[in-house]
Order: C-alpha cells, then sequence, then structure tokens
C-alpha cells in the first residue's frame, strides 16, 4: 500500500517494492459541498493508492474527510476534481447505471446498521447481489448457502433477521458483501452497533477473510478495532495527515496456497486503446462483437448483434444456462 500526502518520504511504501496489483487509486481528489460563496472542503487533494491484500483503518474526528474519502472509494459519490480509478476503470463520467454496476461486481459494503430486508431469509438476503448480477437462481442459493457457512451461519440459513442477534445479522450482512467476490471491501464502523464480545468476533472474521486474500478498508473511532489493520490512516482537513503501523500487525496478507476472493484480472494503468476507425471491424446485425469497455460489467463476453439503433446496439449473450439480450453503445462494443 502506498499513499501520497506530499511527504518527503512515503511512510507505507510496500515492503521489499513487492509488485502487487492496485485495486483502487485517488489521484488529487478533492470534494467540495455547497454553493461556492458558502463552500466546504471535505478532500483537499487527496492520493491513495490500494493494492491487492491491502487491510487499512480510517480514523478521524467528525469532519475530518474519512466518510466522504469512503463514499468515493464505494463509487456513491464523485470527485469534485481529480481521479478515482477502480482497478483500470475510471470512474469520472460515468452514468447511474454504470457505477450501480461497479458497486455490484466489484465491491463489498459492511455497515453500522445491517440493512438486511427483514421479509427475506439470511440466505435470501445474501442472495440478492447475485440476483442483481444476472447469476441464475440455483446458483444463487449454492454460492449463498456457501458464504453463510463461511461466517458460521451455516444453521441459520433460513431464519429472518428478528430471529438473529445483532453479530448474526452482521454476518449475514459480511456474506452479503463478500458473494459477489468484491475486490474491495468497504466497512464503515462495523462494530458501532455491537457489544465488545460481539465485536471480538466480527473482527476476527474480517481477519480471516484478510489472510484469504480480501482487500479491506474500515473506518472506526475504536482505536482497539483499529488495532486489527495492518496501517491506520489518520485523516484530517481532507488529507491523510499520518500513516501509522499498529503495534501489533494482523498477519501476513494472504496464507500460502489459500484461497482468493478477488478473482478480477490484475489491472492495469490505464485500459488498452480501443483500435483505430480505420482498423476496426465494422459492427452489424449478424456481427459477432466483444464487450471491450473495462468499465462494464459484460466486459471480455462475446455476443451476437440482434439490431442496431442509432448509437446503441442489442446483444444476444448465451450461456450454459442462460441467456441474456443487453442493450450497449456501439463504442463499448469491438468487432469479431
Amino acid at each position: 500500500m502506498a499513499l501520497n500526502t506530499r511527504p518527503t518520504a512515503d511512510p507505507t511504501a510496500s515492503p521489499q517494492g513487492r509488485d502487487v496489483p492496485i485495486v483502487a487509486e485517488l489521484r488529487e481528489v478533492s470534494k467540495s459541498y455547497g454553493a461556492a460563496n458558502n463552500r466546504v472542503l471535505a478532500l483537499d487533494r487527496l492520493s491513495l493508492k490500494v493494492v491487492q491484500g491491502d487491510y487499512l483503518a480510517v480514523m478521524g474526528a467528525s469532519g475530518s474527510g474519512k466518510s466522504t474519502a469512503m463514499n468515493i472509494l464505494g463509487c456513491l459519490d464523485q470527485p469534485s476534481s481529480g481521479e478515482y480509478w477502480l482497478e483500470n476503470c475510471l470512474t469520472a463520467g460515468l452514468g447511474d447505471d454504470q457505477l450501480a454496476d461497479l458497486r455490484n461486481r466489484k465491491l463489498g459494503f459492511v455497515f453500522q446498521q445491517f440493512y438486511l430486508l427483514r421479509e427475506l431469509t439470511a440466505l435470501e438476503n445474501v442472495m440478492l447481489p447475485m440476483a442483481y448480477a444476472g447469476v441464475s437462481r440455483g446458483l444463487q442459493r449454492q454460492r449463498a448457502g456457501e458464504a453463510l457457512v463461511r461466517v458460521g451461519l451455516g444453521e441459520r440459513l433460513h431464519n429472518r433477521p428478528n430471529q438473529l442477534s445483532g453479530g448474526q445479522q452482521q454476518r449475514v450482512a459480511i456474506a452479503r458483501a463478500i458473494i459477489n467476490r468484491p475486490v474491495l471491501l468497504l466497512a464503515d464502523e462495523p462494530t458501532g452497533a455491537l457489544d465488545s464480545t460481539t465485536s471480538n468476533e466480527v473482527m476476527d472474521l474480517f481477519g480471516e477473510l484478510h489472510r484469504e486474500g480480501m482487500t479491506v478498508i474500515l473506518v472506526t473511532h475504536e482505536h482497539d478495532v483499529a488495532a486489527r489493520a495492518e496501517k491506520i490512516l489518520h485523516f484530517a482537513d481532507g488529507r491523510i495527515q499520518e500513516a501509522s503501523t499498529p503495534a501489533s500487525p494482523s498477519p501476513a496478507t494472504a496464507a500460502a496456497g489459500g484461497p482468493s476472493w478477488g478473482t478480477h484480472p490484475s489491472p492495469v494503468a490505464v485500459p488498452s486503446p480501443s483500435p483505430r476507425p480505420d482498423q476496426a471491424t465494422p459492427i452489424l446485425p449478424g456481427s459477432s462483437v466483444t464487450v471491450q469497455d473495462p468499465c462494464s460489467i459484460y466486459r471480455g463476453y462475446t455476443g451476437i448483434v440482434q439490431r442496431i439503433s442509432g448509437r446503441r446496439a442489442a446483444v444476444l449473450f448465451e450461456g450454459g444456462n442462460w441467456d441474456k439480450l443487453v442493450t450497449l453503445q456501439l463504442s463499448q462494443l469491438r468487432g469479431r
């Protein structure tokens, strides 16, 4: 993990200069709110690199910018200036649907409040993100069951939230957050509504996920919670003022040979350029095309164009047990 807050030396440089994929990067990001004559600067040229396997805690007083930074990292808000790259996708200019795709496919969220749908069972709550991702119903049930077993709730699959303790509800929320195998898990005060014993159990679970390769950033006011992370980022005045190492750092990033939750391709600095117009294969009804947009949930998928209207094409994707007709911009496609 490396960050740039304009110190003379980087206090968080990766050990031995390890070459690991960048999961998220803020480049000189500023964020302000309000009208010009009453503007509040929440982030001030913040730069931060998060690499695969990082476990970071974020601390700071109210108004320090930590929540705003988490909102931008979670694609819940956009910078006023600067750039945010999530893997190899620049988020600037993306529409609401594209940002929703990114959140569903690449990010996991855990909050102080559990935000479980009370009319659904634990299993059904965990299945929801996969439904939005187009996963078949049978696979949804299988993976959700496995995730709940993973967080210690294998015998609570069919319980509704009012039949679960606070700690159990947070475990369901964690299972839901990791179900689509995100590249980055964001946790905002995940122990704030729990007693100390249950908090320790939940933080043990975060530690296990981290040791299995999950990249985790959590916001907390509790020093003992922050001490579970590998690095603590101290926010003030919209910047990272200090990066410190806990007295008792967490174990190594990933257990040798352990499973990896981050199954997405390694990022590159910038997306590969599209072919020049004189090199591109024309796209017509019946053409075979590949989705080349790095920000699309269908990136890398190959399908057949069914029809074209203006600058949009309806593309049929076929899978082993599913067919899906999707409308995409022609600029997102490459002819084959």
